[in-house]
């Protein structure tokens, strides 16, 4: 499963980096003045910074994993950018092609 925000900010690159270099001493996370890549225990996070904002893209094998790592994130960067108040994320998820998720086809169930 994937999800993905495009988080609004003109500090992108420095939240980004923030995060980089606070991961990089637990996981081996990869990271330039544009990108950054956090393969995490929970699932695997992508990240590119733009001048007028963070496109993140989040990878877990479930739902449950990839909620969890929704909120990881959203939480450490919330941290560093604590002077422009809580970000907006928005996340919007995908399930891999193929692939049906029994959770999200409850959702639209009638009881």
């Amino acid at each position: 499963m994937e999800s993905h925000a495009r988080v609004a900010t003109d500090k992108a690159a420095r939240y980004m980096t923030q995060l980089a270099k606070h991961w990089s001493h637990k996981f081996e996370v990869r990271y330039d003045e544009t990108s950054a890549l956090f393969p995490l225990p929970l699932g695997t996070c992508r990240m590119t910074a733009h001048v007028d904002g963070l496109d993140i893209t989040l990878e877990a094998a479930d739902l449950e994993g990839l909620t969890r790592l929704e909120d990881v994130v959203a939480r450490h960067l919330d941290r560093f950018a604590f002077r422009e108040g809580e970000l907006k994320y928005g996340w919007t998820r995908a399930w891999f092609a193929g692939r049906v998720d029994p959770a999200a086809i409850r959702i639209n169930a009638i009881h």
